[in-house]
């Protein structure tokens, strides 16, 4: 698991890197690495991005991240496997995750 913040959404992360990284450590209990902020829509989306969304396409083939917590899921070989939904609860997702294991 790795986070990547974006500010894309509801203005929800607006600060620095470090902020944000310490904001969800108190207040989620997030222990998994954060990276940089990053835009993940738009031109200027960073290329990891596109090329998840390129791959694993959303609700009726979109492309576009609707909205924070949409996750990815990707195998060893780097593919991506299947995108999911940012109501999907992280727990929910072990079935996947041990089936590319």
């Amino acid at each position: 698991m790795i986070g990547f913040p974006c500010n894309q959404f509801g203005a929800q992360e607006p600060g620095e890197a470090a902020e944000i990284a310490d904001f969800c450590s108190t207040t989620y209990d997030v222990s998994f690495p954060m990276m940089a902020k990053i835009e993940v829509n738009g031109p200027a989306a960073h290329p990891l991005y596109a090329f998840l969304k390129r791959e694993a396409k959303g609700l009726l083939g979109s492309e576009a991240v609707k909205w924070n917590f949409t996750k990815f899921l990707v195998g060893r070989d780097g593919a991506p496997v299947r995108r999911f939904a940012p109501t999907d609860a992280p727990e929910t997702l072990k079935p996947a995750i041990e089936a590319v294991l």
